[in-house]
C-alpha cells in the first residue's frame, strides 16, 4: 500500500487512506445490492439500543456535561492547548462561526420549526395536551435541551481530548491519539490505525447522510419557488452543486475557504433570524427569549435525567417510548460525529485556554442555538395558535404548521415563511443558507478525513483532499440515484448502532483525558512547559 500511494502521490498513512476507501466502497455496494435487509438488520439494533441502553446514553452526555464544567473551573482550566506562550490562531468571531457553522447549523435549518412544532403537537409527556401552554413550553424546552449544552458536550469532550494531547503532548493529529495515556505506543499499530479508520468512516457516512438530508430540505424550498419536481435528478444537481462548492473551499484552505464560507454563512443565519424578530411578533418574541432562558435553567437538570421510564405504561410503541424516537436517537447521531467535530474544533483552538476552550464551545453556540429556537419556535407555534382561544380565533389556519411538519419535516421551513412579508426572496434566502451550510459542514468534514489520515494539521495534496470531498457527495448521491429513500433511512440506522461503540469509547476517552491532566500536574516542570509524552 505504501508504494500505491507513493504512486498516487499521496502523503498519507496508507493503511487508514486504503482501508478506509475500501470498507466505504464495500459498504456502499452493499447497501445498494440490499438496502432493505440492511435496514431491517441494523433497525432491529438501533431498536434494541433505545429499548436497553436509552438510560446508558442519557446519563452519558449528563456527566460529559458535569465533567467538562469541573474541567473549566479547575486547576487544569489554566492550562494552554499548546506551548504555554501560544496564542490562538482565530478571533473569537472566526472561531465561533467555524465551529458552529461545521457543527449544527445545518440542524438548526432543518429543526428549527419542525421540532418545536412536532412537541407542541405531540408532547413528550402523555399527560400534557397538545396545542397548550404547557405543551408550548415543553416543546421549546425539549428543543434546547437536545441542541443546547449536551449536544456541544458530545464536541467538546471529544475536541478538548484531541486538542489536549495534539498541542501539549505532540502526538498525531488522529482519533486514537486521545487514547495515548491508556494504550501508548500502541496507537501507531493495529489498534489505533482500528480506531482511525472507525472514525473516517462514522464521518463520511454520517455527512453523506446529512448532505442526503440537506438536499431533500433544498429541494423541498426549490419546489415551493420554481415548481422543481421532488424527484432524483434534481436532488442529484443539487448535491453536485454542493460538492462542487465544497471541493473549492476544500482547495481554497482552511483560512481562506472554510472560514469565509463560515462567516457568510453566520451572518445570512442571523440575518434570517432578525428578519423573524423584526417582522413577526416582536414584542413577545423578546419576552418569550427571556422566558426561554429560565425555562432551560428551570428544566434543564429534570430533562437531563429524566429516562422516560414509565414509557410501557404510557405509549404506544412499546417500552421506549417518545424519548427512543427523539433524545437517545439525537445522542446516537450526534455522537458519530464527535470524531469530525472534534479534530475540526481541536484544530481551530489552538493558544486557547482549556477554560476558554470548554466554556466558549459549550455555551456560545449554546446561547445561539436558545435565541434561535425561542424566535423560531415561538414564532411557529403562536402561527399554529397556542391554547383552545387561540385556536379558535384562528379558525381553519389552526395547525397549518404542524400538518406541514407531519407531511413534510423539509416543508416545515418554507411553510414556515408563507406567514412573513417578502415569502419568495425569504424562501430563496432560506435555501442559500441551508445550501452553505451543508457545503461548509462538507469542506470541514473533508479536511477532518484527510488529518485524520495524514495525523498532521497541515493539509495534504490537493488531490488528497478532493478525494475525500468528491466521495461525500458521491456517497449521497448514489444513496439517493440507487437505493432511493430506503438507502437514506438504512444509513441512518447503521449510524445509530454505530454510534454505540462510538459513545463507549467516549467515555474510555474522558478516563484518559482525566489522567493525562493529573498527570501534567505531577509532572509540570519548573519552567511550566508542556511534559513530556514519556510522562504518560
Amino acid at each position: 500500500m505504501e508504494k500505491l500511494a507513493r504512486k498516487l502521490g499521496l502523503q498519507t498513512d496508507p493503511t487508514i487512506f486504503f482501508v478506509s476507501a475500501g470498507i466505504m466502497v464495500v459498504f456502499l455496494i452493499t447497501l445498494l445490492v440490499i438496502p432493505e435487509e440492511i435496514e431491517q438488520a441494523f433497525g432491529a439494533g438501533r431498536t434494541w439500543i433505545v429499548t436497553n441502553l436509552g438510560w446508558f446514553f442519557i446519563f452519558g452526555v449528563t456527566s460529559w456535561v458535569i465533567f467538562l464544567l469541573w474541567v473549566a473551573i479547575s486547576r487544569y482550566g489554566a492550562i494552554r492547548l499548546g506551548g504555554n506562550d501560544a496564542k490562538p490562531d482565530y478571533g473569537n468571531i472566526s472561531w465561533f462561526t467555524m465551529l458552529f457553522a461545521g457543527g449544527i447549523g445545518t440542524v438548526l435549518m432543518f429543526w428549527g420549526v419542525a421540532e418545536p412544532i412536532s412537541h407542541f403537537s405531540n408532547p413528550p409527556h402523555p399527560e400534557v395536551e397538545p396545542f397548550t401552554v404547557e405543551a408550548a413550553d415543553d416543546a421549546i424546552g425539549f428543543a434546547i435541551y437536545h441542541l443546547g449544552l449536551h449536544t456541544w458536550a458530545i464536541f467538546t469532550l471529544p475536541g478538548l481530548a484531541f486538542a489536549y494531547f495534539i498541542y501539549r503532548y505532540n502526538l498525531p493529529m488522529r482519533y486514537s491519539s486521545v487514547f495515548y495515556p491508556l494504550i501508548g505506543d500502541r496507537i501507531y499499530g493495529p489498534i489505533g490505525k482500528t480506531l482511525d479508520v472507525f472514525a473516517v468512516l462514522g464521518t463520511l457516512f454520517g455527512v453523506a447522510v446529512s448532505i442526503g438530508l440537506g438536499t431533500q430540505q433544498i429541494n423541498a424550498g426549490l419546489s415551493e419557488l420554481f415548481g422543481i419536481s421532488n424527484a432524483v435528478m434534481p436532488k442529484v444537481i443539487i448535491i453536485a452543486i454542493l460538492t462542487t462548492v465544497a471541493v473549492g473551499s476544500i482547495v481554497a484552505g482552511l483560512d481562506s475557504g472554510v472560514k469565509l464560507l463560515s462567516n457568510i454563512n453566520i451572518g445570512m443565519a442571523v440575518g434570517l433570524m432578525l428578519f423573524v424578530l423584526f417582522t413577526g411578533s416582536t414584542v413577545f418574541l423578546l419576552r418569550a427569549t427571556i422566558e426561554t432562558l429560565g425555562l432551560y435553567i428551570y428544566n434543564i437538570v429534570p430533562m437531563a435525567f429524566w429516562n422516560d421510564t414509565l414509557a410501557q405504561y404510557t405509549h404506544e410503541e412499546g417500552g421506549w417510548g417518545w424519548q427512543g424516537n427523539w433524545t437517545v436517537f439525537y445522542w446516537a447521531w450526534t455522537v458519530t460525529w464527535s470524531p469530525f467535530i472534534g479534530i475540526f474544533v481541536a484544530r481551530i483552538s489552538r493558544g486557547r485556554t482549556i477554560r476558554e476552550f470548554v466554556l466558549g464551545v459549550l455555551f456560545a453556540p449554546s446561547i445561539f442555538t436558545l435565541i434561535w429556537f425561542a424566535i423560531f419556535g415561538w414564532s411557529a407555534m403562536q402561527i399554529d395558535g397556542i391554547g383552545a382561544e387561540a385556536r379558535a380565533a384562528l379558525g381553519a389556519q389552526a395547525g397549518e404548521l404542524s400538518a406541514a411538519v407531519a407531511e413534510s419535516v423539509p416543508l416545515a421551513m418554507f411553510a414556515f415563511f408563507e406567514h412573513f412579508p417578502f415569502a419568495t426572496i425569504v424562501k430563496g434566502l432560506a435555501v442559500l443558507i441551508v445550501a452553505i451550510f451543508f457545503a461548509t459542514s462538507s469542506d470541514s468534514a473533508s479536511l477532518v478525513v484527510d488529518m485524520l489520515c495524514t495525523g498532521t494539521p497541515e493539509p495534504g495534496p490537493v488531490r488528497q483532499r478532493l478525494f475525500w470531498g468528491i466521495s461525500e457527495g458521491v456517497l449521497a448521491a448514489m444513496l439517493i440515484v440507487l437505493a432511493g429513500e430506503t438507502g437514506l433511512l438504512a444509513l441512518q440506522q447503521v449510524i445509530t448502532v454505530i454510534g454505540l461503540p462510538i459513545f463507549i469509547l467516549a467515555f474510555i476517552m474522558m478516563i484518559g483525558l482525566f489522567k493525562g491532566l493529573s498527570q501534567e500536574h505531577i509532572h509540570k516542570t519548573s519552567v511550566g512547559e508542556p511534559p513530556r509524552v514519556e510522562d504518560l
